[in-house]
């Protein structure tokens, strides 16, 4: 099940996480490799991997036209230009192209309303596929279209080239479908299951009629047995046939045999069961995963030759950052199952989840069932480690596809994944995988960057670990890394105790008390935040539960008190005006307790309070008391608390003078490129709703002054008039970080015209009922008192909400006209922009404001 919260950011960035983690031992450095290795990343959901067999070049195609290509799986660039057309890289003309299937779904259409929707395809090369002109061979791409939750169809198209263009063949599976004429939302498409493939399929004698089970006793479509049709995935079997694994929530996954010289579905014709008691439908094919509308999408399935098996990976969760998407692992000896986990749950969720029809976001009951291989998790950087920021780690991960590379003699998932503290920006990441001693995959803790398992010794792989354990959960929590060690007698202590033994040249086995017993490698790894080649270990249990660590370099009490001291005394803000963070613990374990010389400001625990308006700024100094062992430091650390002010007008651009600030109190407005970090823009002026008004070429911004809202109570008015209306353009945008933002909005494909706020993890949304129109004034305002938001449309309250995030915790948060870091800047006028700090206008006042906009 897609969400919308798939369409809020797509953003084609790279990862920055400017920290390190500690290096380990002379034993873990990797010989002649002391170069940093660079990463080039691409921002590819639902990546489906494929090793060109004509070139040996590696490409990821996923959701939204989006692909990439690699020579070495470490450095990924572009090939796509995502929805463009007519000019689609892959598609060509792709209204025209893929008209057939957009009949059904996923053009301007419901949730795609206003876009399109084309998601998670699957590649491969088919050399037995007879084309057009006779010859054989061809790139398959077998594409998704979807306009709700279940109404999607899953298409063909086919290329000799593997970058296409690919040309329309066929649409193959329809979901969705009801008993008689139905609408959605936002569509004019009949639902009716005349109106897909079923009706040719059952004139042409290929399944036995319709199956009146794939409707509920009012004609809707029984979503609790039957699958949305997205997320098609190729499989290549052992017995020389071709299969199709599909489906996404629902009713679960399926699979079809496919012709190999068409590539279009057997259909079985008829309903049965598997000698197991699963479903077999005459037109979806076989149950082989999930089911009951329970969290299930992503489905990729690959034969392994050296183990005889089938693998089935599948994704849990919701994919946005909170959502807690993971990946899941089952395997079969047969195509069409039975598959099931380590501990050998079987992959159909079983009929006690029956809770009716829909689909159940809220219900983790399966949690247990299914490996599994990542969740969310942060390889903690801990006060005092070298470098910055708070580690390396992921959120999100999933939608997985594997690639056996027999030239490599390697394996590996790829994934995409979101990062901790970096909102819904995603981007693709590699893991090397290995067997354990039970013939299952796993993955290492680091993404790929060139390794090779080789023998280790027992001197190699002794000492401190950064340890992770991905449990069972479904969960959007953040699972940080705890401290523990393999000491030199084989038993480990720390946050777990057990023992650990190695094995057969790099085979790690790890005990851990109360828990059971994990199997996996030891194997170097690049950590690319540190730049360093670490020993790690990767394992799996009996339960299904995947573990791992990664070495740290010993220090000293002595010198680890020494780096938290000298961290410390640079860690804490000069100026505070809301709450800090004292850290009361660092590095392996090591206690920090605080004093402050005016609790009554800023107590031991960070609880700021400012002076009152009038007051002075009161300088605070903090000392710290660090204790590991029997080392200690104290250090002070003196921070000013910015007494409050009176709030007032902090900032007004009427443009009647150029970019002056008429309050005075802040420089005048400078013009930026087509981001709020560059140079390069141009402004110039028109006929304004008030004298003279900025005119945005679409290509340029203004950055405001610094600070100009300094709180949780502030409000800021603007008059737009839009020349062209484009999706998540900033009209006003205002940062403390690039991950915690406010900005109102002319339009989004859920929220018309709206304010968006991002608050590290969370998003909030005060959306409203209309979208601005273009070439017409309109007054926007928004007003926020301690969390109550409330967003006005020409004087009209159109959004009250609560618990609106507290953006604005430091004196130099940054703002801008039109322009933010990442979307299309604004085109059209802008006048009379205010902002206030520290003041919420009334509804009053805010229509004196549109009613008096030259006042």
């Amino acid at each position: 099940m897609k969400t919308k919260g798939q369409f809020k950011r797509l953003l084609s960035a790279f990862l920055v996480m400017p920290l390190l983690i500690p290096g380990s031992a002379l034993a873990d450095e990797k010989p002649n490799d002391s170069e940093p290795i660079k990463f080039r990343n691409a921002s590819v959901h639902d990546p489906s991997v494929i090793k060109d067999p004509k070139t040996g070049t590696y490409y990821v195609f996923g959701s939204h036209i989006d692909g990439a290509k690699s020579t070495d799986l470490i450095n990924w660039d572009r090939f796509t230009n995502g929805y463009t057309t007519p000019d689609n890289k892959v598609y060509g003309d792709l209204s025209a192209n893929l008209a057939e299937s957009f009949e059904w779904a996923g053009e301007n259409d419901a949730d795609s309303k206003g876009g399109y929707a084309v998601w998670a395809p699957d590649i491969f090369w088919n050399k037995h596929y007879v084309n057009e002109d006779g010859t054989k061979g061809a790139y398959m791409i077998y594409y998704s279209v979807s306009s709700t939750y279940i109404r999607s169809a899953i298409g063909i198209a086919v290329s000799k080239n593997i970058e296409g263009p690919f040309k329309y063949v066929d649409t193959i599976m329809y979901s969705g479908f009801t008993n008689k004429e139905a609408y959605d939302q936002n569509s004019d498409v009949n639902k009716h299951w005349k109106n897909t493939n079923i009706d040719e399929l059952v004139q042409d004698g290929d399944i036995n009629k319709v199956n009146p089970n794939w409707f509920t006793e009012n004609g809707e479509y029984n979503n609790k047995l039957y699958t949305n049709a997205i997320d098609a995935n190729i499989l290549q079997a052992q017995n020389n046939k071709l299969y199709m694994t599909y489906g996404s929530w629902s009713g679960g996954t399926f699979i079809l045999e496919l012709d190999k010289k068409t590539g279009l579905p057997k259909h079985p014709g008829k309903d049965g069961k598997t000698k197991d008691g699963r479903m077999i439908d005459r037109y979806f094919g076989t149950k082989i995963a999930s089911g009951y509308g329970r969290s299930a999408e992503g489905t990729y399935a690959v034969y392994d030759k050296e183990t005889d098996y089938y693998y089935l990976y599948i994704t849990y969760g919701g994919l946005a950052s909170d959502g807690g998407y993971q990946m899941r692992q089952f395997r079969s000896k047969n195509p069409d199952g039975p598959y099931v986990d380590a501990k050998g749950n079987p992959a159909v969720f079983p009929e006690s989840f029956d809770i009716g029809v829909g689909n159940f976001p809220g219900n983790d009951d399966h949690k247990d069932i299914g490996n599994k291989m990542i969740g969310n998790f942060l390889f903690k950087r801990d006060l005092g480690e070298p470098g910055t920021g708070s580690g390396v780690g992921y959120l999100s991960p999933g939608h997985n596809s594997y690639l056996i590379d027999k030239k490599l003699d390697k394996e590996f998932i790829v994934t995409h994944t979101r990062f901790p503290e970096q909102g819904e920006m995603h981007e693709v990441r590699v893991h090397q995988t290995f067997k354990n001693r039970d013939k299952w995959p796993v993955p290492t803790p680091y993404r790929y960057a060139g390794e090779t398992i080789e023998k280790v010794s027992k001197a190699d792989v002794t000492g401190d670990y950064k340890y992770i354990n991905h449990g069972k959960e479904i969960t959007g929590d953040l699972t940080e890394s705890t401290w523990i060690k393999f000491n030199k007698d084989q038993t480990i202590s720390g946050a777990v105790t057990g023992t650990w033994k190695l094995y057969d040249d790099y085979r790690a086995k790890v005990t851990i008390d109360n828990e059971g017993t994990y199997d996996g490698v030891f194997i170097r790894q690049y950590d690319p935040v540190s730049q360093s080649w670490v020993m790690t270990f990767s394992a799996m249990s009996g339960e299904g539960v995947v573990i791992w660590g990664s070495h740290v370099k010993a220090s000293s009490d002595k010198d680890l008190v020494k780096a938290i001291k000298q961290e410390l005394s640079t860690s804490l803000p000069s100026t505070a005006i809301s709450d800090i963070t004292l850290p009361k613990t660092a590095a392996r374990g090591a206690e920090i307790t605080w004093e402050s010389s005016h609790p009554e400001i800023i107590s031991a625990e960070g609880s700021v309070t400012r002076p009152a308006p009038g007051s002075e700024d009161a300088v605070v100094d903090l000392t710290a008391a660090i204790k590991l062992g029997n080392a200690t430091e104290t250090v002070t650390i003196s921070v000013t608390v910015a007494a409050k002010s009176e709030g007032g007008l902090s900032a007004f651009y009427d443009f009647n003078n150029g970019l002056e600030n008429r309050t005075g109190t802040k420089e005048e407005a400078a013009v930026t490129g087509n981001r709020l970090n560059n140079t390069g823009g141009e402004i110039t002026f028109a006929e304004g709703i008030a004298g003279q008004a900025a005119k945005f070429d679409g290509n340029s911004g203004l950055r405001l002054a610094n600070g100009l809202i300094t709180g949780d109570t502030y409000t800021v008015s603007l008059w737009l008039k839009p020349e062209q209306i484009t999706e998540f353009t900033t009209a006003f945008f205002g940062a403390r970080t690039s991950n915690n933002w406010i900005s109102i909005v002319p339009k989004t494909s859920w929220g018309n015209t709206m304010v968006w706020a991002h608050d590290g993890d969370a998003w909030y949304d005060a959306v409203t009922d209309k979208t601005i129109p273009a070439g017409e004034w309109t007054h926007l305002a928004f007003s926020v008192n301690e969390g109550k938001a409330v967003f006005y449309m020409n004087g009209e309250a159109k959004y009250t909400g609560e618990n609106f995030p507290n953006v604005f915790t430091t004196v130099d948060a940054a703002f801008g006209l039109g322009v933010n870091y990442w979307d299309t800047p604004y085109k059209g006028l802008m006048d009379e922009v205010r902002v206030y700090d520290g003041v919420s206008l009334q509804a009053e006042e805010i229509q004196s404001l549109y009613e008096n906009p030259n006042k």
